[in-house]
């Protein structure tokens, strides 16, 4: 974040391809309050210095994460193999136009990020709000990946003191709720309070590995399964024609790379709207496979029983799944303090336009409120992971959300830009992209409201 500027995290030049977290944490930083002209900003530092392929890296890093763990599940809510494959195929079409879409509005509106750009084309109202929505999915990801945490935890003290995985809890330190908040209060407490993240560049660069790594071994273990996975029933249909919605929310949580793909986007050495979509194209083709395969071969594997978390499927006396289980807990010991200092950036530019104080004006009280805002938001997630343990009913919420930034904001901008031409008249073809984004903000409603309902409901019946 540069210093003494007259605007939140306006840091946006030098991207080069990495897995630094401060890179990563910037993709979803909040608009600035009191922003330095585009033209006067960006004088001497017109072009960026990220080339097309370091883009796609960039891009699909976004994207692969830990929700690969719920694609198998996914794939048995949807009804087998070919709905689950159908169900990604159709989705993919919309997440690609959703990105070019953005692009096209960032070049537009002159803009940097995903919630400036809906800012610059939407205006104040659907501003305020895709911010808010940026600040609920990462408080919503966070609890997730605290049950995360939760789960992997317990399948590898199951085989550390060699118990049954159900007497797990018959020692206070082998209690679920013990050791996920002495995990959260050592390690990801202390990483979430600094100002800055950059440190963790290394660790970042493990969970990228790690997430790889987890995707090999679920095809292996399928390719070669071990002897004492009883094989069960494989669905090939879905039981309702509406049971494939309910694959929605992890397919958009998995996919969901909007936010951070303006910053992207703006950072290429040749910032066009076609290169732009052969990037995007490639990116989501790459996350395709990884999430195919993962789902396609945990759904093989366990079938109808797949848990909610693959990885809970398999035994705790595994040690390549116990590596797999070990990874993902540094991921997303790594990912948490990123996604709470994107949705703690969101929130500081929400309260700073609120009350309309410079950044300058506000530094003296600056720390106070980020200790503030990180202890609260750190104990609200902790305690909702705690007695929240099915992370299917967190993904199924957050995964509603996923699909207001993939579907729904995109739509918007891209009616209100096309609206916004003066044309004499309106050739067929500006009709057909006001009807596109008609469509996809119809399309993503559904998906919310879906979703959320059925998240809702299920909940009242459990």
């Amino acid at each position: 974040m540069a210093q003494g500027t007259g605007s939140i995290n306006s840091d946006y030049k030098d991207w080069e391809w990495s897995d630094d977290a401060g890179e990563r944490a910037r993709l979803l930083q909040s608009p600035s309050v009191e922003t330095v002209p585009k033209s006067a900003e960006s004088q001497g530092n017109g072009v960026g210095a990220t080339s097309a392929l370091g883009a796609v890296f960039i891009v699909v890093n976004a994207a692969l994460g830990a929700g690969l763990l719920n694609f198998p599940a996914a794939f048995s809510m949807a009804g087998g193999v070919a709905a689950g494959i159908a169900l990604q195929m159709c989705m993919l079409i919309f997440i690609i136009g959703g990105l070019v879409i953005l692009a096209y509005c960032s070049q537009a509106s002159n803009e940097r990020t995903y919630q400036e750009v809906v800012w610059a084309v939407c205006g104040k109202v659907p501003g305020v709000l895709c911010e808010v929505a940026i600040a609920v999915y990462t408080f919503g990801t966070c609890i997730a990946f605290l049950i995360i945490i939760g789960d992997q935890q317990d399948k590898i003290i199951a085989a550390l003191v060699k118990e049954p995985e159900e007497a797990g809890s018959s020692r206070w330190y082998t209690d679920r709720k013990f050791t996920i908040s002495i995990t959260a209060f050592l390690l990801i407490l202390p990483l979430s309070i600094p100002k800055e993240i950059g440190f963790q560049k290394y660790a970042s660069s493990l969970s990228v590995i790690g997430t790889w790594y987890v995707t090999a071994v679920i095809i292996i273990k399928y390719i070669w399964p071990d002897k004492e996975l009883v094989p069960v029933e494989i669905p090939t249909s879905p039981s309702t024609w509406t049971a494939v919605f309910n694959a929605v929310p992890t397919i958009c949580f998995g996919f969901q790379c909007h936010v951070s793909s303006v910053p992207v986007f703006n950072s290429m050495k040749q910032p066009e709207v076609k290169t732009w979509g052969a990037v995007v194209t490639a990116a989501m083709v790459i996350a395709l496979f990884v999430y195919t395969g993962t789902g396609v071969c945990g759904f093989l594997t366990f079938g109808a029983g797949v848990e909610q978390d693959v990885l809970m499927s398999y035994p705790s006396n595994d040690i390549p799944v116990a590596l797999a289980r070990a990874f993902i807990i540094l991921c997303v010991l790594t990912s948490y303090p990123i996604l709470h200092f994107c949705g703690r950036a969101v929130l500081e530019g929400l309260w700073l336009r609120y009350t309309g104080v410079t950044v300058e004006e506000d530094v003296v009280r600056e720390r106070r409120r980020r200790l503030l805002q990180t202890i609260s938001w750190f104990l609200l997630t902790l305690l909702l992971a705690l007695f929240i343990p099915d992370i299917g009913k967190v993904i199924s919420v957050i995964g509603g959300l996923a699909a207001c930034f993939i579907f729904v904001f995109p739509g918007l901008c891209l009616i209100q830009a096309k609206l916004s031409e003066i044309q004499e008249t309106r050739a067929i073809s500006w009709w057909a992209q006001v009807s596109y984004g008609v469509f996809m903000v119809t399309l993503g409603a559904f998906i919310f409201g879906q979703t959320t309902a059925n998240a809702i409901f299920l909940d009242l019946t459990a």
